[in-house]
């Protein structure tokens, strides 16, 4: 968005809803809500419109505030307790993040797709009172040996009277923790506050009424009657919950907004494509892999996509062929994208539109509460258009990682600014480039696979000398883990990816391996040299293809 846009400083000025001013050195949204239970109370006003579509299951507005108090009474907690998730997106995930937060609780959000030891390693680092899982997970659970409290989806209550007097957290609090590993392999759980929460949806919600105004002006009537004329809007839920993009853009910004969700709990291009059509749903906010493969089942089956109205991308780069494939498949709908982390509550720049397509391999312009700058090795900081680290600043930045403070100091210095990890440009106009990734990490089909975790593994079977993993371009995926192995005793390609998907997620089992006789190339400092590996790639596969 343009800081100068007429529309921007009027939907920005004092006494507005979304007014900017500056509290403890931080651009901030100064009427925002005191807390998250708060912010999503204003979705009660939608009443009995559908919110939840999961299959033939339908849950009004009003019926989700209703199952969530039955929750919040059968959970008993205390302000401030830690509840862990661990679910499959389904509307019971749903219900259990906002009666957390409406018992004045933290939501610990595990990544579902998990092994069973690194579901319980994740839970167990938050020393949860409560594990709320469907029944996948809680069998998985037992299967690692944890022996904390589990309530069952299956288990959750229909009714009940959650307790009158209403938790008091305060703008500070912590709110949820998402987990994330680093370049050591080990989890490490992101402390997000309340006021990083609600100042990030906001942000959110800034952009899409600044499209709205612009409308609403192209058609010379004002944003009222533009709402009015608008059906309820429709999103298709497919970001993992557990995720932030999962949480915010696609459940809590739409639960305030008064849109409907529509629940896939596994992804699959064609029934995704024949949702769209039936449910007529107007916002597709996903990964390039996922249009990719809405695109092709489209074509394949005769799907009408023509209610997508928005459809935005995030997670990694949008190619090119995607997007042109997209901007011809819907030429009605707007595209837009962003750049952001776990880290800084959700996106941290964002373009819609014109503004996205002018400079299409953007990763959008800086949003307003946000100051971002580019330094280099030493933190000297870099004028527009020389690539370094990106770092952060603003009201949306973690509190830091759960009881970890040696990780929080690598991340945050003493002066707030958060080290992103990601080398970029910002242009003069304020568009953000993604150059590469500092941290050694691929993502791919939106998945964020941190190659030390894997490597750990791998490098812990008999046999085993040494190994990398990085990533290679890949059209569906983005991006595809691959690794190359030294061995000093038989280890079969097989052994491999039984090792890794045993004791973590499938996802991250590398999609091809390849073997090495010679030690692997080392950078000047003694590291594995992964560009050298990347050069290498091409020429193991043409050597090894079919063995």
């Amino acid at each position: 968005m343009s800081k100068s846009d007429p529309i921007f400083n009027t939907l920005t000025a004092p006494g507005t809803p979304f007014a900017i001013g500056v509290q403890d050195g931080m651009r901030r949204f100064v009427n925002a809500a005191p807390n998250l239970n708060a912010f999503i109370e204003t979705a009660r006003r939608h009443g009995d419109k559908t919110f939840i579509v999961e299959g033939d299951r339908r849950i009004s507005f009003a019926e989700l505030f209703t199952l969530r108090d039955a929750l919040v009474a059968r959970m008993g907690m205390q302000n401030g307790n830690r509840v862990a998730i661990c679910m499959s997106n389904r509307a019971e995930w749903l219900i259990a993040f906002v009666a957390v937060i409406r018992a004045g609780g933290i939501a610990a959000l595990v990544n579902s797709r998990g092994a069973p030891a690194e579901l319980r390693e994740a839970i167990e680092s938050v020393t949860p009172t409560l594990v709320l899982a469907d029944e996948r997970r809680a069998q998985l659970l037992k299967e690692s040996g944890y022996k904390g409290a589990i309530l069952k989806a299956q288990d959750f209550p229909e009714t009940g009277a959650a307790p009158a007097e209403q938790p008091s957290a305060g703008a500070n609090d912590p709110c949820t923790i998402l987990f994330t590993s680093g370049t050591t392999g080990k989890v490490k759980g992101a402390v997000l506050s309340h006021a990083n929460v609600v100042q990030g949806l906001m942000s959110v919600q800034l952009s899409g009424l600044m499209v709205l105004h612009g409308m609403a002006q192209q058609y010379n009537m004002t944003i009222d009657e533009l709402l009015a004329m608008v059906p309820q809007q429709g999103s298709l839920l497919v970001s993992p919950l557990f995720h932030i993009s999962g949480l915010g853009a696609a459940f809590l910004s739409p639960l305030v907004a008064g849109s409907k969700v529509v629940l896939m709990p596994r992804w699959d291009g064609q029934e995704a494509a024949q949702l769209i059509e039936r449910e007529q749903v107007t916002l597709f906010s996903g990964v390039p892999t996922m249009f990719w493969d809405v695109l092709h089942a489209a074509a394949e089956t005769g799907a009408d996509l023509s209610s997508l109205r928005n459809i935005a991308s995030g997670g990694q780069a949008l190619p090119v062929n995607i997007l042109d494939e997209l901007r011809e498949a819907c030429p009605q709908a707007i595209l837009g994208t962003g750049y952001g982390m776990t880290e800084t509550s959700g996106s941290v720049s964002m373009a819609v539109g014109a503004d996205f397509i002018r400079k299409r391999s953007s990763a959008g312009r800086v949003l307003a509460i946000v100051d971002m700058r580019v330094e280099d090795a030493e933190g000297n900081v870099l004028p527009p258009g020389e690539p370094g680290e990106l770092v952060v600043h603003g009201p949306v930045v973690m509190q830091g990682y759960w009881e970890n403070p040696e990780e929080t100091a690598k991340c945050i210095g003493g002066d707030g600014w958060l080290r992103t990890g990601d080398i970029g440009i910002i242009d003069d106009e304020g568009y953000v480039f993604i150059v590469d990734r500092k941290k050694d990490m691929v993502i791919s089909g939106g998945e964020n696979i941190f190659c030390a975790e894997v490597e750990r593994v791998i490098g812990h079977m008999a046999g085993v000398a040494e190994c990398a993993t990085f990533g290679v371009p890949d059209e569906r995926m983005g991006e595809a883990l691959v690794a190359i192995v030294r061995t000093d005793e038989p280890v079969s390609a097989e052994q491999i990816s039984s090792a890794v998907g045993q004791e973590l997620a499938k996802y991250k089992i590398p999609t091809a391996i390849r073997f090495i006789d010679e030690p692997l190339p080392r950078n000047p400092v003694g590291k594995i040299d992964k560009i050298a590996l990347r050069k290498l790639w091409p020429q193991l596969c043409s050597e090894q293809a079919g063995s």
